[in-house]
């Protein structure tokens, strides 16, 4: 009877662990519902037809979702825009930066079609969401780029909080004029054709900063994994970068996948998306300079949009 019992505790031991094995073998990845996700979409769509892959990927409508994630050291790679990264990072958050995926999204959309110069915008009510995050700083960058003092010459309205919430103000006209990125300009202008882009701001910066392009959003690896596992970050790099060039190529078959995956909800609006996304994969390393001077306009305007302080050398994944 001992034999018997000894015997079912081995058993279940050994189970165990191999559970645990399993677990710690799986890769999970946390992407972002808009250009992110569509970048990543042939890459989704390989590892969900796969029943043996190891890999997990997760597509999160908010970066809130994902920064808890982080928080927990929960996923072993995940999108965040990179001023998130680098307060992350500052805070001592186990993650670095591997590469940038998205490089500038971001249109002012609206009604008001009086907005012929920049100088039009003042007095006028813009709204924008999450005071202090990279569309709303970006574009007050830009504002005062061209003489406007954002605190003074204009309304900023910040009455719609996410993403989504502010698409829907402005395509239901609600907000006249509003900071809104893609995908979901080509969802507004699919809603309400009177909706009409005032300024594409990824054009608008490249007349101001030529030489710093938008590193919008950062693709981030946990520190332990990337310690333990470089061949495995080297090849999910590749895929994605892969998967980036793909989509690019391949707008009609990339937005059906775009469509299955709950991305976005019909093919119309992915094919119009994807040209203005931006979607090209960048290792980090390769634009460590790029990637440092952006951050550094940020830091300028304040410093706690990315932590307080530029991240050491060591925030990049090489």
């Amino acid at each position: 009877m001992l034999k018997k019992y000894i015997f079912y505790i081995f058993i279940s031991v050994f189970l165990i662990s191999c559970n645990q094995d399993e677990e710690q073998q799986k890769i999970r990845i946390a992407t972002l519902k808009g250009p992110s996700a569509m970048g990543m979409v042939k890459m989704i769509d390989s590892v969900r037809k796969n029943p043996n892959s190891n890999i997990e990927i997760t597509i999160y409508n908010e970066p809130i979702q994902v920064r808890k994630l982080m928080l927990e050291e929960a996923v072993d790679l995940a999108i965040l825009p990179t001023t998130m990264g680098a307060i992350l990072y500052n805070k001592g958050v186990n993650y670095q930066l591997a590469a940038i995926p998205v490089w500038g999204t971001l249109y002012l959309f609206g009604q008001d079609t009086t907005i012929k110069s920049w100088s039009d915008l003042k007095g006028k009510r813009i709204y924008l969401m999450a005071k202090g995050m990279t569309p709303d700083v970006l574009f007050k960058q830009l504002l005062l780029q061209h003489g406007i003092n954002p605190e003074q010459d204009i309304h900023a309205d910040y009455s719609f909080p996410t993403h989504i919430d502010l698409a829907n103000a402005v395509a239901s006209g609600q907000a006249k004029m509003g900071v809104i990125s893609e995908p979901l300009v080509s969802l507004v202008e699919e809603k309400n054709n009177k909706v009409k882009p005032i300024f594409d701001l990824n054009e608008e910066w490249k007349k101001v900063f030529p030489e710093i392009p938008i590193a919008q959003t950062a693709l981030l690896v946990n520190g332990n994994f990337a310690k333990n596992q470089k061949q495995e970050i080297k090849k999910l790099m590749l895929q994605y970068q892969q998967s980036s060039v793909w989509v690019n190529q391949n707008p009609e078959k990339a937005a059906e996948l775009i469509v299955k995956y709950n991305i976005l909800p019909n093919t119309d609006v992915a094919k119009s998306s994807i040209p203005r996304s931006n979607l090209k994969f960048v290792k980090a390393k390769n634009i460590e300079n790029e990637i440092n001077n952006y951050l550094k306009i940020f830091y300028k305007m304040n410093p706690d949009i990315i932590g307080g302080k530029i991240p050491d050398k060591n925030f990049i994944y090489r």
